[in-house]
C-alpha cells in the first residue's frame, strides 16, 4: 500500500510503501491498481534513516520504491501496488480519488504572466496530486485557470505558494462549490462556476453539505450559534468539555467558503477552531445573481446564492462597484439581476462640463438650447460608450476591501 510519495528532481517520484502481503524485488514489473499503469521497480530500499537500497521488501516491512516515473499522479496515496506476473485479484480497501470541493479562478494581474502561471501550476501538481486545474478565460480578467481544491486551507496554501515561490501577482475569484442543477427537461448539469449556470427554467438545485465541528470557550456559544443559523446551519449536537464547548452543525459548504471563518474568528476573539467533513448533498432554493454594467453582464461578479440572501448580495455588490468604478462622461447604471428581474440598482453619475460658463446673461432660451444640445450628446455617448472596469476595482470588490477602507476613513 502506498502511504506517501515525494518528487525528487533527479530520480523522479519516490513512492513510500508498506508491504501488506507477498514480496517485491528490484527489477520486477509492477502494476498500480487504480490507474492500471505498469512500471519497472528500478530500486527498492528502506529508510534507516537515509535511503538504503535492499534486495527487496517482505510482509510487514516499510520502505521506498523508485520507478523512474516523473508524474506524482501515477503513484497515488492509498493505492495498491502489485506484481505484473502474479497480480492481486482486488485492491486494498479504503482508497478513493481526492475530489475537489472548492473551486476558484486564478488570474495573473499582468496578462504576460499567464505562461509563468501555467508552468508554476504544473510544478505544484508534481508535489500535490489533489490540485486540479483547467484553462479559463474571462472577459473582465483575461486568461487564467479554474482550480479545484480540497478545501479553503488548500486554496490558501496553493495561492500563497504561487505568490512566494514563483513571484506571481494573482487575483483569485470568489470561491464556489459544485452544484447539481436539474432543468425542467430533466437534464443534469454540474456547475462549478456561476457562468456555467443554465438559463431557462430550473426544476431543482442540489448543493454539497458538510458536518461542521466548532471548538471554542463556552462564553462564545451564543454568538457562534447566531452566526451558524444566519448561514443556514442546523444544530446536530453540543458537548461541554470543561471550559470549552464543541458545537456540531450541518451546513451548506457554499456558506462556509466565502468569509465564514473570518467572521467566526472575529466573533470569538480568535479562540474558535473549525473543522468540517463532507456529508452528502441537499436540495435548496438557490438562484444566480448577475451584475450588469450598463446592461452588460460581468461574469466575474456573478454568484450562486440562496434566494433569501440574493437581495443583500445584490445591494452589497452594486454599492461596492459604485464606489470603485471611476465616473464616465455619461451616467452608468449598475444593476443586480436574477434572470431578467432587477433586484438592486446604483448609478454612477456622469461628469458634466459646465456649458453655461460662457453665458453671462441674455435670454433663458439660449441656456436651454445649450443644455439640450449637451443632453443629446450624453444620450449618443451612452449608446456607443463602453465602461472600462479598472483592475483594482476587481481586486477590491472580490476581496471585500471597500468596507475596510470606508471604515478607516470614518
Amino acid at each position: 500500500m502506498i502511504f506517501d510519495s515525494v518528487y525528487d528532481s533527479y530520480r523522479g517520484v519516490v513512492t513510500y510503501v508498506r508491504m501488506i502481503d507477498g514480496k517485491l524485488s528490484p527489477r520486477e514489473r509492477i502494476l498500480m491498481m487504480s490507474t492500471g499503469t505498469e512500471h519497472e521497480a528500478l530500486e527498492i530500499g528502506v529508510s534507516s534513516p537515509e535511503p538504503k537500497p535492499t534486495k527487496g521488501l517482505a510482509v510487514g516491512e516499510v520502505g521506498y520504491l523508485i520507478t523512474g516515473v516523473k508524474d506524482v499522479r501515477q503513484s497515488k496515496v492509498g493505492d495498491t501496488v502489485t506484481t505484473k506476473m502474479k497480480p492481486a485479484t482486488e485492491a486494498l480497501p479504503g482508497y478513493t480519488d481526492p475530489k475537489p470541493m472548492v473551486f476558484s479562478g486564478l488570474y495573473p494581474i499582468d496578462g504576460s504572466d499567464y505562461p509563468v502561471l501555467r508552468e508554476a501550476l504544473d510544478k505544484l501538481k508534481l508535489s500535490d496530486a489533489a490540485l486540479q486545474y483547467e484553462p479559463e478565460t474571462s472577459v473582465a480578467l483575461g486568461f487564467g485557470f479554474r482550480c479545484g481544491f480540497l478545501g479553503l486551507l488548500h486554496l490558501e496554501i496553493i495561492s500563497e505558494r504561487l505568490r512566494r515561490e514563483f513571484d506571481l501577482d494573482l487575483i483569485a475569484t470568489a470561491p464556489s462549490v459544485i452544484y447539481q442543477v436539474t432543468t425542467e427537461d430533466k437534464k443534469e448539469i454540474t456547475v462549478t462556476n456561476p457562468s456555467e449556470y443554465p438559463t431557462g427554467k430550473i426544476a431543482s438545485v442540489r448543493e454539497p453539505v458538510v458536518r461542521v465541528a466548532i471548538l471554542a470557550p463556552k462564553d462564545y456559544v451564543g454568538t457562534i450559534m447566531e452566526l451558524c443559523q444566519s448561514r443556514r446551519g442546523s444544530l446536530m449536537g453540543m458537548e461541554y468539555l470543561g471550559e470549552r464547548v464543541e458545537l456540531r452543525y450541518s451546513m451548506p459548504l457554499g456558506e462556509i467558503v466565502f468569509d465564514f471563518f473570518d467572521h467566526l474568528k472575529s466573533r470569538t476573539q480568535g479562540y474558535a477552531s473549525l473543522d468540517y467533513e463532507p456529508m452528502g448533498e441537499q436540495e435548496a432554493d438557490l438562484v444566480k445573481v448577475d451584475i450588469l454594467l450598463q446592461g452588460e453582464q460581468v461574469d466575474a461578479f456573478s454568484a450562486i446564492v440562496h434566494r433569501d440572501n440574493a437581495y443583500s448580495y445584490g445591494t452589497m455588490m452594486t454599492e461596492r462597484l459604485r464606489k470603485l468604478i471611476p465616473r464616465q462622461q455619461f451616467e452608468v447604471p449598475i444593476q443586480a439581476a436574477i434572470g431578467s428581474r432587477i433586484i438592486a440598482r446604483e448609478s454612477i453619475r456622469a461628469i458634466r462640463k459646465d456649458v453655461l460658463a460662457k453665458c453671462y446673461g441674455g435670454d433663458i432660451s439660449r441656456k436651454r438650447k445649450l443644455l439640450e444640445k449637451q443632453k443629446e450628446g450624453k444620450k449618443r455617448m451612452k449608446m456607443v460608450g463602453r465602461v472600462e472596469v479598472p483592475q483594482e476595482a476587481f481586486i477590491a470588490a472580490l476581496s471585500g476591501d471597500v468596507e475596510g477602507k470606508d471604515a478607516s476613513k470614518k
